[in-house]
């Protein structure tokens, strides 16, 4: 009886074995079902708000280590008291060190970031690079940690990303759920970032997958949820800053200050962006000019911080000091706008040097300063018809990092969850509606389609700009022997009157050809050196690329509304 019992039991936990095989083998070959799809965004989320939590506790530790403060919320504070020579050294060892990693694991020597994450998502089936990602990420916390100009939440986005990455090659996941797990580690991330589950949800359906499906929306607020309780098991259920009174908008008669603020927030975003592409311009020509090394770079940029923060040390770090302060009303006027200035030019050098950080925090510190300037301005000229010059700041918060991001669903919903103040909804609105319509056609689309457009990325355009670069000829066309293929004689005459295509292109290279020669198939074929002639592969016929291509805005279709 004993026996027959431990055989039942033996067979009983063999068979479990099998299921639970079996159950892992399910998803990896055939894509997970519904319950499994949202486990593993359970799990993607935790990993994610583990990632941001981490990062930020690094960044702390690592700060109270090389600055020697306690309270690193109050960094800029302390900084004023150190001397002069140690707020020059640190940001430039931090910039060597940042630039040493990045030069030995990254093949450009680039940070990477959301931009980095979008780009995934629309045109690597959900995938970001690892091994520039890691690096990227301790490059970043070095930056933080030693007076960079930048903020914390693109170098966790990314992170979280490579999660879902790694879960996503291990699932053999197709483009479509590869999608889903990434913005699932996105919407964990931001959340865990701001102990704002809502609006992390809705930034990574809004910036980063740039559709809300809703096969989408339950496993991404999952995730969201999830991140957001790895961050209140830490830091408690409360939120980064706080209003110190009721917003007192006098609603009617001030809302036409706010849509004037809207406009001032969205040149101001503007000339944000644009002051850090140009930087990044004349960083890479002072860098070509002077044969720089690029890891020298971000020392360099880190030197140039660093006198900077001598006279103003409020450049130091992410600045939620600064951001809080002008979110209470502690800063005058002049004090706003010099600091508005400043640390646009600190995040210009911090980003242009390629010392890494992301766009998020510092713009959320330039919009507070724009609207309490103008809303001291504008509480000092009319008074008797105006609320709280600290509810300007909040509102002009909003519009800048709305504007920057492309995001002014979530950011607006990140400046209520942020504050926990949901009295001022109509002003906010307002103001960041106004500013995201300026700079939106100022630039291409936000910072992150401006960054992918320097790069000849165009996502900025929709899928039918840029689902053409993701197919090789090669892939497409018709193979010389193919019973469906163009004759030899006719494609060599053709290569003679320059009508070819490399086979190595995208359909994006050959499309134009099709336009411009008139022709129902273009030559593919391998060029040689100087001297050797070019090696004939096949042809690609324009139906075939038509016919890709539709599939392919077919596909995007239907993953969107689905």
């Amino acid at each position: 009886m004993l026996k027959r019992a431990k055989a039942e039991l033996f067979l009983l936990g063999k068979r479990i074995l099998v299921d639970f095989r079996d159950g892992w083998r399910s998803p990896c070959a055939r894509g997970p079902g519904q319950f499994q799809f949202w486990l593993i965004a359970l799990l993607i989320g935790i990993g994610a708000g583990f990632a941001a939590l981490f990062f930020r506790l690094g960044i702390e530790a690592l700060q109270s280590f090389v600055y020697g403060v306690d309270n690193v919320n109050r960094l800029h504070s302390f900084a004023e008291t150190l001397e002069w020579y140690w707020i020059l050294v640190i940001p430039v060892v931090g910039g060597l060190v940042a630039g040493l990693v990045l030069h030995n694991f990254t093949p450009d020597g680039r940070v990477r970031t959301v931009s980095d994450v979008i780009e995934g998502a629309a045109m690597k089936e959900g995938r970001v690079e690892m091994r520039a990602g890691v690096a990227s990420a301790f490059a970043s916390l070095v930056t933080l940690a030693t007076g960079g100009s930048s903020g914390r939440e693109g170098p966790v986005v990314h992170l979280a990303s490579m999660i879902s990455s790694w879960v996503s090659d291990r699932l053999n996941a197709n483009g479509i759920t590869g999608r889903d797990l990434l913005g699932c580690a996105v919407a964990a991330a931001v959340s865990a970032s701001f102990n704002a589950p809502i609006a992390g949800a809705l930034f990574a359906m809004e910036v980063v997958l740039r559709h809300f499906a809703i096969h989408t929306f339950a496993p991404i607020v999952i995730a969201s949820v999830s991140g957001t309780l790895i961050s209140r098991w830490e830091f408690g259920d409360v939120t980064e800053f706080t209003m110190p009174v009721a917003s007192g908008l006098q609603f009617y008669v001030e809302l036409p200050a706010f849509l004037i603020l809207g406009i001032v927030c969205g040149i101001v975003a503007t000339i944000l962006m644009k002051s850090i592409f140009f930087a990044e311009d004349i960083g890479n020509l002072v860098q070509a000019k002077l044969r720089m090394a690029r890891w020298l770079r971000p020392a360099f940029a880190g030197g140039l911080l660093g006198l900077l923060a001598i006279w103003f040390p409020h450049i130091i770090g992410v600045g939620y000091e600064t951001t809080s302060a002008a979110l209470t009303g502690e800063l005058v006027l002049h004090e706003a706008v010099v600091f508005t200035v400043l640390k646009i030019l600190a995040v210009s050098i911090t980003m242009a040097g390629r010392m890494g950080g992301g766009v998020f925090s510092p713009s959320l510190m330039v919009g507070a300063l724009t609207g309490l300037g103008f809303g001291l301005i504008a509480t000092g000229v009319l008074p008797e018809v105006s609320g709280s010059h600290s509810l300007y700041a909040l509102a002009g918060m909003g519009a800048v990092a709305a504007a920057v991001l492309g995001a002014p669903i979530s950011t607006t919903l990140i400046v209520f969850e942020l504050t926990g103040d949901w009295q001022t909804g109509l002003a906010v609105m307002l103001t960041v509606s106004i500013s995201t319509a300026i700079a939106s056609r100022m630039v291409d689309r936000s910072f992150f389609m401006t960054q992918l457009e320097r790069r000849n990325i165009h996502l900025a355009a929709g899928p039918q700009a840029y689902l053409l670069a993701m197919f090789r000829v090669a892939n497409v066309m018709r193979k010389c022997g193919d019973t469906r293929a163009a004759s030899e004689e006719r494609c060599w005459e053709m290569i003679g009157d320059g009508i070819y295509v490399d086979g190595n292109a995208t359909l994006e290279a050959a499309m134009p050809i099709f336009d411009k020669a008139q022709v129902d198939f273009i030559p593919v074929v391998t060029l040689g050196g100087v001297d050797e002639p070019p090696e004939l592969w096949g042809a690609l016929f324009h139906v075939d690329a038509l016919r890709t291509y539709n599939r392919a805005l077919a596909a995007t279709a239907a993953e969107e509304h689905s």
